[in-house]
């Protein structure tokens, strides 16, 4: 193991554009459901629907989180909606499975769309059986990733160690808190951008993977 990662006990990934790639389109669904569910809820028109979307999650985290703040809306209805997508544009990814599986310690999903969403992600990318545990938006009381609310909930929850730990995601933001907290933090991303909660970029999810269980000191910079 490298020596970056020799203290972790507990892997913690983000789901959306993390444990799958951006080019498979999934999350593009979710968010136009998103958007004609602004159009119908607040009677607006698609460019307003959008333009909101897009400052609730700048501004409170998630769409959800808005709706929920600004007009004190019902999760659960938006949430069975928002994921009733087409998952078969995700393919099971054997690789990727092989590099998980070899880590030791608990692996564990934090994402803020739901749990059951969240499994019927892992079954299409044929990842379901190797998480100890996974904590979707309900188990931190709807409160989104980047709040520090959300980490503390999910993380008393599942009983980790933040300075035994490490996360992985897709939204650099998202770790801000963690880094604080102690967990090594890893930005799955096209390109490394700023940041001093950065502590390590990863174009390539399996192949970073792959580098720190065979110890390489250059693969977690790469």
């Amino acid at each position: 193991m490298h020596p970056d990662f020799d203290h972790v006990t507990t892997w913690v990934f983000d789901l959306d554009e993390t444990l799958y790639p951006p080019s498979m389109p999934l999350f593009p669904q979710i968010e136009a459901r998103m958007t004609r569910w602004i159009e119908t809820y607040l009677g607006v028109s698609a460019a307003e629907a959008d333009r909101l979307r897009a400052r609730w999650w700048h501004d409170h985290g998630t769409t959800l989180a808005g709706l929920m703040r600004e007009h004190d809306m019902d999760p659960d209805p938006f949430l069975a909606d928002v994921h009733d997508i087409d998952f078969s544009v995700l393919s099971p990814d054997p690789d990727l499975r092989a590099a998980l599986a070899a880590l030791p310690g608990r692996r564990v999903i934090f994402t803020n769309g739901t749990a059951p969403y969240a499994r019927a992600v892992l079954a299409a990318r044929g990842l379901s059986d190797l998480w100890d545990a996974v904590h979707g938006i309900e188990d931190a009381g709807y409160i989104p990733k980047p709040h520090r609310a959300a980490y503390q909930a999910v993380f008393d929850r599942d009983g980790l160690e933040p300075r035994r730990s490490a996360m992985f995601e897709d939204v650099a933001r998202n770790l801000e808190v963690p880094c604080e907290l102690g967990l090594r933090t890893i930005h799955i991303a096209p390109a490394p951008v700023p940041g001093d909660h950065i502590q390590h970029h990863a174009a390539d999810l399996t192949g970073f993977l792959r580098g720190i269980l065979a110890a390489d000191p250059a693969a977690p910079a790469a």
